[in-house]
């Protein structure tokens, strides 16, 4: 038996229904259904798992190594996807039921690199183990290192072969991102998929080493620093994945209230918790729709999402209060793979290339708040959250290349 490795887009085979066209540019093939007149198109690649083979009498057949079973028909015509009309032009396939797993079934994600902050525990861990399990290469951008590589152990068990590195990254100090984001570029000189993933919730007022309120520098601003320190390995197709919540519906800032004090107060006086998170999450899907007005020409794609509402994570985890709440609810929430799901498909759906400055909820477009379709408000808090950077990276003015946007 000749193997013939696990990729060629020449070997689709298609039936007497379907006239096709091989696309040697893309390795896809595509062809056009001969009533309906819609476009399909195959991938070159395998699904993960899948090997295509030759047997001694000249038949081609394809081995599915992870189910062990053999089958004459190639697997790739089973995840056929319409060619767009536009950018917009895509349907919802997956619901709030689906497991992040689930969106990935039959994708091969090997050679792609992902960074996933707050990857060692809750939605953020299963978003970077689904990734893994389908051969990306995944970056765990997390503070609490022994929790991290026990979170990577658990993969291993499961692919040994799985790919998972560790950079620390504390989102409390813009200085550990610079470093973070140094030490990545000395180990990879590509990123394809950026999930901002980590965040508080539900914490008393603190301060940062920084000396910015902690709730709106980790889930915002040191999220956004980190992103334009790797702008230069984000290339034609990467992915921006930025976890918001439906929380930033409840958010009280406008454009006559955004101001540094109104984002990091500097006391307790008017501080209340839920608020500053609200706030947090609309800062998110402002920021990612002014990033993706700025990177759309390069055709860097950008989304927000919320993930689930009151999900059983560690999200919850800075007052008993929240954790009795989040315990009476969780039998009428997503799972944790569930939860994953929407991050998951922006990261990866093909449907999504050249779709940018979305919300997504339950792995279908939504609108958000009108407060978040806002281009000037999101442009006012860009400018803010550049300054408050510069003056911890840059105290003396001098603005660094780093953050010179």
């Amino acid at each position: 038996m000749e193997r013939a490795g696990r990729k060629g887009g020449a070997g689709v085979a298609l039936n007497a229904n379907v006239v096709g066209a091989l696309c040697h540019a893309t390795k896809g093939t595509q062809w056009t259904h001969p009533r309906t007149g819609k476009k399909k198109v195959v991938s070159g690649d395998l699904p993960f798992g899948w090997e295509k083979c030759v047997s001694e009498d000249g038949k081609v057949f394809y081995v599915d190594h992870a189910n062990r079973r053999t089958t004459y028909s190639d697997p790739r015509l089973a995840f056929a996807t319409e060619e767009k009309e536009h950018a917009q032009d895509f349907r919802q396939r997956f619901d709030g039921s689906t497991m992040a797993l689930q969106v990935l079934h039959g994708r091969d994600l090997a050679g792609k690199v992902a960074v996933v902050t707050g990857s060692n525990t809750g939605i953020g861990f299963e978003t970077a183990r689904s990734l893994a399990l389908h051969g990306c290469i995944v970056v765990f951008a997390c503070r609490d290192l022994n929790r991290t590589r026990a979170a990577i152990g658990k993969i291993k068990e499961e692919r040994p072969n799985a790919t998972c590195d560790i950079i620390e990254l504390d989102l409390a100090r813009l200085h550990s991102v610079t470093k973070f984001a140094a030490n990545f570029k000395l180990r990879y000189k590509k990123l394809d998929i950026l999930v901002l993933n980590a965040g508080v919730f539900g914490l008393p007022f603190t301060v940062t080493p920084d000396g910015y309120e902690t709730t709106f520098q980790v889930n915002h601003l040191s999220h956004m620093y980190l992103t334009l320190l790797v702008e230069p390995l984000l290339g034609q197709g990467s992915r921006v994945v930025i976890v918001s919540s439906e929380s930033h519906r409840f958010a009280n800032l406008s454009s006559t209230t955004l101001s540094q004090t109104a984002l990091s107060p500097t006391s307790a006086t008017h501080f209340w918790s839920m608020m500053a998170y609200n706030n947090s999450k609309l800062c998110n899907i402002l920021f990612g729709l002014e990033l993706a007005r700025m990177w759309e020409e390069r055709d860097i794609i950008v989304n927000t999402l919320h993930p689930g509402n009151m999900v059983s994570s560690n999200l919850n985890r800075n007052w008993w209060f929240y954790r009795l709440v989040f315990a009476i609810v969780r039998p009428f929430t997503k799972s944790l793979q569930q939860a994953a799901s929407t991050t998951v498909y922006c990261a990866t759906a093909p449907e999504l290339e050249g779709a940018t400055g979305l919300y997504f909820n339950n792995c279908c477009r939504c609108e958000p708040s009108k407060a978040a379709q806002d281009p000037e408000l999101a442009q006012v808090l860009w400018q803010l959250s550049m300054s408050m950077i510069q003056a911890v990276i840059s105290p003396d003015g001098e603005c660094t290349a780093a953050v010179d946007i």
